[in-house]
Order: C-alpha cells, then sequence, then structure tokens
C-alpha cells in the first residue's frame, strides 16, 4: 500500500511538523505531493533529510520514499 500525504493548502509554517509525522507513523512505500512549490519541495526535503531517508523524484510536484 502507497502511503500518500497531499501538502497542497497546508501552511509552510506547518510542513515541518506533518512530514514528521507522517514519515514517522508509516512505512514505505510514501509519496508526498508538494506539488510546483520551490518552497514546500525544499521544506520536505529539509525534513528528509534531517532523518536520512532517501527519497526520489520521479515525477514534478511529488517525492516518492522507497525504502
Amino acid at each position: 500500500m502507497l502511503h500518500r500525504l497531499d501538502l497542497h493548502g497546508i501552511r509552510h509554517s506547518e510542513v515541518d511538523r506533518i512530514v514528521e509525522n507522517f514519515i514517522l507513523l508509516n512505512e514505505p512505500p510514501m509519496r508526498i505531493i508538494t506539488g510546483n512549490s520551490d518552497r514546500m519541495i525544499e521544506l520536505v526535503i529539509q525534513v528528509l533529510d534531517r532523518h536520512n531517508i532517501s527519497y526520489e523524484r520521479f515525477k514534478p510536484g511529488q517525492i516518492t520514499i522507497l525504502k
């Protein structure tokens, strides 16, 4: 089952907490829908890097965590 988190409509100030909870409470594979906002993508990647989680960007506006 692919767990999905859609960040459309989420304030940038809330992204860190929401993404951290999502990645810690779910098992891969996971997909985070960021949209095309460079700032949103940057914020998500900061959380993933902080937790040493590898990710792929197969499609624009999405970050996929496979393992």
